[in-house]
């Protein structure tokens, strides 16, 4: 009975001692986190407003959000008495302990903010990197998610996506699309060249200036072959080079140009 007594003055100390504090710190907190999700919101339509690129948007809110939290917690621990020197040797140990863990995330992260500052490419861009190809979906701040052509979600961390060779595709407004056509030994070149050139005038998706590019490459094993070049705007750039793969092959037929293929002579001796 004494023992319980004694428990009970010790409680009741406890809360005249730090009751108050304690009180005022779970109301700091409230408050504090209410005012960060405004203010993380006003962040939000700031951006919005200042046209800033999509790709920052996500992780300048995320930083801004985490970089207030930790402030108020901190503000808390000063308002419940903990010294805040040790407090802060506590955090830097246990900070030190995490990231010898987490180094390979720590070196996503790095990777994150360098392609965010650097931006090699943005969201919406169509690269390669680390050896796939797609679509920029999200620049998050551990991984870059990409969309194939044929859906596949790809997620590729940052780490490596900073340090190797990424190539950009939508980077540039116009891009060149080259083809080769090779035509039989015997055709007649001027027609061929001529032929193709026509083709090409008559495509208003490629563009005059820089003018179109068309000669013989090369006297293959059992062609002729042209390298054609011609100048279009990035995002007209496949549906100008399947097309013209169509038109060269409908057109060399109907003007009598052979379109050379690999045989084979069979040669039988008694």
């Amino acid at each position: 009975m004494e023992k319980t007594q004694e428990i009970l003055n010790y409680l009741y100390e406890l809360i005249t001692k730090y009751g108050l504090q304690i009180l005022g710190s779970v109301i700091a907190l409230i408050i504090g986190l209410w005012i960060i999700a405004k203010l993380t919101k006003v962040l939000s339509r700031t951006m919005e407003k200042k046209n800033v690129d999509e790709s920052l948007r996500g992780f300048f809110r995320s930083f801004f959000n985490i970089a207030l939290k930790v402030l108020l917690l901190v503000s808390i621990a000063s308002m419940l008495g903990i010294e805040m020197t040790s407090f802060i040797a506590i955090l830097g140990a246990a900070t030190l302990a995490i990231g010898l863990a987490l180094s390979g995330t720590l070196q996503n992260f790095a990777g994150g903010v360098m392609i965010l500052l650097y931006r090699p490419f943005k969201v919406g861009d169509f690269i390669e990197g680390q050896g796939y190809m797609g679509t920029v979906n999200a620049i998050q701040i551990f991984n870059t998610i990409l969309k194939t052509p044929d859906n596949k979600t790809i997620i590729i961390p940052n780490g490596g996506l900073s340090t190797s060779s990424i190539v950009n595709f939508s980077a540039e407004e116009l891009r060149r699309v080259d083809w080769t056509f090779g035509i039989g030994y015997g055709d007649d070149t001027a027609k061929a060249k001529n032929t193709i050139l026509r083709l090409i005038n008559e495509d208003q998706r490629i563009l005059k200036d820089p003018e179109p590019f068309v000669a013989v490459s090369e006297l293959a094993d059992s062609s002729v072959n042209f390298v054609v070049r011609a100048w279009a705007k990035t995002s007209d750039y496949w549906g100008i080079f399947f097309d013209m793969n169509d038109k060269i092959y409908n057109t060399f037929n109907k003007e009598g140009i052979n379109i050379p293929f690999p045989q084979m002579d069979v040669h039988m001796h008694q």
